[in-house]
């Protein structure tokens, strides 16, 4: 028995040699293994007790080989059990992100809808004012609360459009209430909103496009570039001049921007694009 186990020491390195190559090639880990024992086994008859002993050992190997065999395939039936569970993990922890589709009371047919709300923001002319834009929504909630104008506040308006002097189709939602979307989009890392262009650059995947809009240039209130769809909805019953945050179209001024590539007094689109 003690020959056997030192048999079996002598083995183990060319024999883990056997296995590793075995999970990478198709050949047969029985047939590999048997050839190298058979090999091994005849040279060790020679000079021990003779051919019924090898034939005996031989047996025995051949036992220990289909048990090798048998553990390699187990090793590879988990290995790829395994690499299924991962690629699933993988799959739910994906990020998502929010973004909001400005002039829209829904999202792309990609992503949930979070909410579908009124677009607001600061006075035009306050000059304290807020400069991002809201999405309010349609069923606010409140905390503690004093009705009626007191007191030293700010301020939040609903939005219009001040699109009379705009192109298309614009001129014709002048004026009107602006609605919002806050959309969810599952399995992208990132949303990014590009001014002066219409389609996404390599690698990215557009969410909406549209017109860049803002607040006028010589308007006292500060105000965000945003990009509203280029197919606007408006609100039910909002067509009434009752200004708040407006929103106008944004054009070229050359000088120290380029043109060319610029054009002067051309109105800029936007484009909405997400990326993994």
């Amino acid at each position: 028995m003690l020959f056997v186990f030192h048999m079996m020491a002598e083995l183990a390195f060319p024999l883990l040699v056997i296995i590793a190559f075995a999970e990478t090639n198709e050949a047969s880990t029985k047939v590999v293994l048997q050839g190298y024992l058979t090999g091994q086994l005849t040279g060790q008859a020679s000079t021990n007790s003779g051919s019924n002993q090898a034939e005996a050992w031989r047996r025995e190997f051949k036992t220990f080989t289909d048990y090798i065999e048998k553990s390699v395939k187990s090793m590879k039936a988990f290995k790829e059990k395994a690499e299924v569970t991962l690629l699933k993990i993988q799959g739910t922890n994906k990020s998502s992100v929010v973004y909001t589709r400005w002039g829209k009371r829904t999202c792309p047919t990609n992503a949930e809808v979070v909410l579908s709300g009124f677009t607001g923001g600061s006075g035009y002319h306050h000059v304290g004012a807020a400069v991002d834009p809201l999405c309010l929504p349609r069923d606010p909630e409140w905390g503690v609360y004093k009705d009626g104008i007191n007191g030293k506040k700010a301020y939040v308006f609903g939005a219009e459009y001040e699109t009379n002097t705009s192109p298309g189709k614009l001129p014709t939602l002048h004026q009107h209430d602006i609605p919002c979307a806050v959309c969810l989009l599952r399995n992208r890392s990132v949303v990014k909103m590009f001014p002066a262009r219409k389609t996404c650059y390599k690698g990215w995947r557009l969410e909406y496009h549209g017109y860049l809009m803002a607040g006028r240039y010589n308007h006292p209130a500060g105000t965000m570039y945003t990009c509203v769809d280029d197919d606007p909805d408006t609100l039910h019953g909002g067509h009434t001049n009752k200004n708040g945050k407006l929103f106008y179209s944004v054009e070229a001024r050359c000088g120290s921007l380029k043109c060319p590539p610029y054009v002067q007094g051309r109105e800029l689109v936007c484009a909405v694009c997400s990326k993994e």
